[in-house]
C-alpha cells in the first residue's frame, strides 16, 4: 500500500480510538446530556412527530412563540446529499463524531501544509482538544461544533489553490465549504470568512510584491467558483433561512419607541448593541488562553473536598451542603454572564506559537498572527468599544450575531496551526542551530517570564471579586469569613494553574533545548510533545466535560418528565396555548415539549412576537394573552411554589370582532394593544386597509367560527354568519408561505393585533383553510440540483482537459 494512504489510515484509526476513549461511556450505550439539545427536543417535538407519522416535513411548528417556521428548528430538505455525505463522516456515536471531525479536518490542513504526518496527528489532537471546543459538547452547541470542525478543511482547499494545485484545491474547497454551510451555524461560517479574507489580503500583498497578480486572480476566481457551488448545493436551507431572517430578531425593528413609549436611542438593523456584546471577553481575561483558571475557570468549578471552602462549609452547613457547593463553586469572577469553561488553548501551544513568531518566515505566519490579533481584539467587545461599534455599525452582517467572545474560534485555530508548523520546522531544519537556540530563549523569556510573574505576583494584582458576589451577602452576614474563603479559593485556583502552565512551558523549552544539544532525538521529541500536549489539554477538558455528563439513553431521549400540572393540562384535547411564567418563557423549550407555548427557546426568535412579549405580555396584559388563546397559565406564588390557573377568558382559536382601528405605524400598532378589548375590536396597520371594505361590522349574535381540524401546517375552520364578518385567528401571521382558502378558493388575509391573522369572511356557511405552502423549498431545490450537477461535471471535465493537455505537451 502507498505510504501516503497508509498514513491516512493510521491517522483515522488514531482519531477514532481517541474520540471513543475520551467519550468512553458511549460504549455502554449512554448518551451525553446537553442542556441546549434538551431544549431543542422540546422545540422540535411536534415536527419530529409529524415527520414520523406523515413521512413529510411540516416546515412549521406551533409549539413555540405562538408559531414559527421550522427552518431553523428542525427541517429536512429534499435531495440534501451533502447532509447524507456528512453523516457518513460522522459515523461515530455523538459526541465522538464531532470530536473525530475536529481531528480529521485539522489533519487534512496540516497535510496540505506538508507537515510531517506524525506531527500532523499531534496537531489534530491539539486542535480538537481545545477546551472551548470540548466545552461546547457539554452545553449542547452541536451546530457550532459541527461548523468549527469543517473550518480547517475549507482552509486546506483554499491553500491548495494558492499552491497552484487548482483542480484538487477546487474540489476540496467546494466540498468542505458545502459541508461547512450545511452545518447550519452562520456565525461560525461568518467568522471563517474573516479568516479567509485576512489570508486573501496577505496573498494579495505578496502577489503585488512578487508581480504575480495574474496567478492571484486565477486562484481567486477558482475559489469563487467553488464557493458558488458550495452555496448552491445548500440553496434550499439558505433561501429558507434568509426568508425567515427578515422576520426574526436578527432583522431591523419597525419600532422606534421603547416598551415605556420613549424614543429609542439607537435603532439597529440587527440585534441590539447590548445584546451583541453581553458576552464580551475581558482584556485581561484573554490570559485564560495561557492559564486556564486565570479568571477562575467556569461558573461552576468542581473543587472536590480537599479545599479550604469545603472545610469552612462543612463546619457551618454540614457535609451535604459543603459537597454541593464545592462541586458547583463560583470560580469565574469575570464580567460574562455565563461561561461554561475558559477558552484555554494550551500553555504548550502558546509557547510554540510565540516561538514561531521568531522562527517561521513567510505568508503563513503573517496570516496566522494577524488572524489571532484580529480575533482577540473583536472578542473584547464592549471592552474595546471603538473597534466593536465600528464593526456593528458598518461591517455587513456583524450585527446579526451575539456573543462576540466566540470569535476567538479564529485564534483557537490559528494558534495550534502555527504552533505545529513551528515544531515541524524546528525539528526538520538541520541548519541554523544558533538561531534556533536564540529564538527558543526569546520565546521562553517572554512566555515563561510572563507566566512566572503571574505565578509569583498574580494573586496580588487582581481583586478576584465577581459582580455576582453580592448575591451571597446573606451567607456572609450569617457566617463572617465566608467571602474571604471564596476569594482565597479563587486565588488558589489562579496560583495552581499559573504554576501548572509555567512547568509545562519549561518542560517544552527543555525538550527543544535538549534536541538542539543532541541529547534526545527527533522521535523522542515528537512522543514527548504528544504526551505533553494531551496531558495539558485533556487534563483541563476533563474538568468541564467528563463521564459524569453521560446519562442513560432513555433519559437523554426523553429529557422532560411531565409534572402533575402538565398531566392535568394534557387532558384538554383542544388546540390552545400555555403561558409558563414559572420559568423564563422566552428562554424555555420544556413547555413546548408538552404544549403549545407562548414562549420557546431559540437564538433567532420571531421579531414581532419578541416585541409583543416585551411590550405587552411582560406587563401582564391579559387581553393579549386572551388573543393568543392562552388557556392555561403556570406561575409561582409568593412562596415560589408553582401554581396552575385556567384562563376561561381566552378568545379561542378564532372569533369575530365588531370594529377595526386603523393605525399608520408599528409604534401605534403595538401601543394600541395597551387598552384593546381583543374580543370586540382589532388593530390593523394602514398597509392592509385595502383589504377592508369597512371598519365596523354588523353584530350577528348567531355567527360562529370554529376550528375543525388541526395540523401544524394546515388548520381548517367552519364559519356561519348572516352578514360579512371580520375573523381574527389566534395563530401567527407569516406572509411567506401561508395561504388561505375559502371553500377551496385562494382568499386574501392580513395581519391584525400586531402578530395575528385576520380575514374578511362573507356571509353564509364556509370552510376556511390555512395551509403552509412555502415556495422557497421548491425554488431552492431547483438551484440545489443544478449545483450538484455542476459540482460533478466541472471536475470531470477539468480532469480530462488537463489530461489531454499533458498528452499533447509530452514529446514522442
Amino acid at each position: 500500500m502507498n505510504n501516503k494512504y497508509l498514513r491516512f489510515l493510521i491517522a483515522i484509526l488514531v482519531f477514532v480510538i481517541v474520540s471513543v476513549a475520551y467519550f468512553s461511556p458511549i460504549l455502554e450505550g449512554k448518551k451525553i446530556f446537553q442542556s441546549d439539545i434538551a431544549q431543542f427536543k422540546g422545540m422540535s417535538k411536534e415536527i419530529v412527530e409529524y415527520r414520523k407519522k406523515n413521512d413529510a416535513e411540516p416546515y412549521w411548528t406551533n409549539k413555540a412563540f405562538g408559531g414559527m417556521p421550522a427552518y431553523n428548528v428542525s427541517a429536512y430538505y429534499p435531495n440534501n446529499y451533502i447532509k447524507k455525505a456528512d453523516l457518513l463522516l460522522r459515523f461515530l456515536p455523538r459526541p465522538a463524531d464531532y470530536l473525530f471531525l475536529y481531528f480529521l479536518g485539522f489533519f487534512v490542513l496540516l497535510y496540505v501544509l506538508k507537515v510531517e504526518w506524525k506531527l500532523a496527528i499531534i496537531g489534530a489532537l491539539a486542535f480538537g482538544f481545545s477546551t472551548y471546543f470540548i466545552s461546547l459538547f457539554g452545553a449542547g452547541h452541536n451546530a457550532k461544533s459541527h461548523a468549527i470542525a469543517y473550518m480547517p478543511m475549507v482552509l486546506a482547499g483554499i491553500l491548495l489553490v494558492f499552491q497552484r494545485k487548482y483542480l484538487s484545491g477546487f474540489i476540496l474547497t467546494a466540498l468542505a465549504l458545502a459541508f461547512e454551510v450545511n452545518a447550519s451555524h452562520p456565525q461560525m461560517t461568518y467568522y471563517l470568512l474573516f479568516m479567509i479574507l485576512i489570508l486573501g489580503i496577505v496573498y494579495l500583498v505578496d502577489a503585488i510584491k512578487q508581480k504575480t497578480i495574474p496567478n492571484f486572480i486565477k486562484s481567486t476566481l477558482i475559489l469563487a467558483g467553488a464557493a458558488v457551488l458550495a452555496i448552491g448545493v445548500n440553496s434550499t436551507s439558505l433561501l429558507a433561512t434568509k426568508e425567515y431572517a427578515s422576520h426574526s430578531t436578527r432583522s431591523k425593528s419597525e419600532l422606534t419607541i421603547t416598551s415605556e413609549g420613549k424614543p429609542k436611542e439607537h435603532i439597529s438593523s440587527g440585534l441590539d448593541r447590548e445584546y451583541i456584546t453581553e458576552y464580551s471577553y475581558g482584556i485581561a481575561e484573554s490570559f485564560s488562553l495561557l492559564i486556564p483558571r486565570f479568571y477562575g475557570g467556569g461558573n461552576r468549578e468542581n473543587l472536590g473536598k480537599d479545599t479550604e471552602t469545603y472545610a469552612f462549609l462543612k463546619n457551618k452547613f454540614g457535609r451535604a451542603e459543603a459537597k454541593n457547593f464545592s462541586e458547583n463553586f463560583p470560580g469565574y469572577w469575570g464580567e460574562q454572564t455565563i461561561i461554561e469553561a475558559p477558552f484555554y488553548i494550551g500553555a504548550v501551544l502558546i509557547f510554540l506559537f510565540v516561538l514561531g513568531l521568531f522562527l517561521v518566515k513567510g505568508n503563513l505566519k503573517k496570516w496566522l498572527l494577524a488572524a489571532t490579533i484580529f480575533s482577540l481584539l473583536l472578542s473584547w467587545g464592549k471592552h474595546f468599544p471603538a473597534l466593536t461599534n465600528f464593526f456593528i455599525d458598518y461591517v455587513p452582517l456583524y450585527n446579526k450575531f451575539r456573543a462576540v467572545s466566540s470569535i476567538q474560534v479564529i485564534a483557537e485555530l490559528a494558534v495550534p496551526l502555527l504552533a505545529i508548523i513551528t515544531l515541524n520546522q524546528f525539528l526538520k531544519d538541520e541548519n541554523n542551530k544558533a538561531n534556533k537556540l536564540k529564538y527558543l530563549k526569546y520565546a521562553l523569556y517572554r512566555v515563561g517570564g510572563l507566566t512566572l510573574i503571574f505565578t509569583l505576583f498574580g494573586t496580588s494584582l487582581f481583586s478576584f471579586e465577581s459582580f455576582r458576589d453580592p448575591g451571597m451577602a446573606g451567607i456572609e452576614e450569617q457566617f463572617p469569613g465566608f467571602m474571604d474563603t471564596i476569594i482565597s479559593e479563587r486565588k488558589s485556583l489562579f496560583f495552581n494553574d499559573s504554576l501548572r502552565s509555567l512547568i509545562l512551558i519549561l518542560i517544552s523549552g527543555g525538550l527543544l533545548w535538549a534536541f538542539l544539544k543532541e541529547k534526545i532525538n527527533k522521535n523522542t521529541v515528537i512522543i514527548s510533545f504528544a504526551v505533553l500536549i494531551l496531558f495539558d489539554l485533556v487534563g483541563v477538558d476533563r474538568r468541564y466535560v467528563n463521564d459524569e455528563d453521560f446519562v442513560s439513553k432513555k433519559q437523554e431521549e426523553i429529557p422532560f418528565a411531565a409534572s402533575q400540572f402538565d398531566k392535568e393540562i394534557l387532558k384538554d384535547k383542544s388546540y390552545y396555548r400555555v403561558a409558563n411564567f414559572a420559568v423564563n418563557p422566552m428562554n424555555d423549550g420544556s413547555t413546548s415539549y408538552f404544549h403549545n407555548s407562548i414562549g420557546g427557546y431559540h437564538a433567532a426568535k420571531p421579531r414581532r412576537y419578541q416585541e409583543l412579549f416585551e411590550y405587552q405580555i411582560a406587563k401582564n396584559n391579559m387581553q393579549v394573552l386572551n388573543m393568543l388563546n392562552t388557556k392555561y397559565i403556570l406561575f409561582q406564588d409568593q412562596d415560589r411554589v408553582t401554581r396552575l390557573q385556567k384562563n376561561d377568558d381566552a378568545n379561542g382559536n378564532a372569533w369575530f370582532v365588531n370594529s377595526v382601528e386603523i393605525v399608520t405605524s408599528a409604534n401605534e400598532e403595538i401601543m394600541a394593544l395597551d387598552s384593546l378589548n381583543t374580543k370586540q375590536k382589532a388593530v390593523v396597520n394602514s398597509e392592509f386597509k385595502s383589504m377592508l371594505s369597512q371598519t365596523s361590522f354588523t353584530k350577528d349574535s348567531l355567527a360562529s367560527i370554529a376550528l375543525t381540524s388541526y395540523q401544524p401546517n394546515e388548520l381548517k375552520y367552519d364559519s356561519n354568519s348572516s352578514n360579512e364578518q371580520l375573523a381574527i385567528f389566534s395563530d401567527m401571521y407569516y406572509k411567506e408561505g401561508w395561504n388561505a382558502y375559502i371553500d377551496g378558493k385562494l382568499a386574501p388575509y392580513f395581519r391584525a393585533n400586531y402578530v395575528l391573522r385576520a380575514m374578511v369572511i362573507p356571509s353564509g356557511k364556509h370552510e376556511i383553510v390555512f395551509k403552509f405552502e412555502p415556495t422557497v423549498i421548491k425554488t431552492g431545490n431547483t438551484i440545489t440540483m443544478i449545483s450538484y450537477a455542476l459540482l460533478l461535471l466541472i471536475p470531470i471535465g477539468w480532469f480530462f482537459i488537463d489530461k489531454k493537455k499533458n498528452v499533447q505537451s509530452t514529446p514522442e
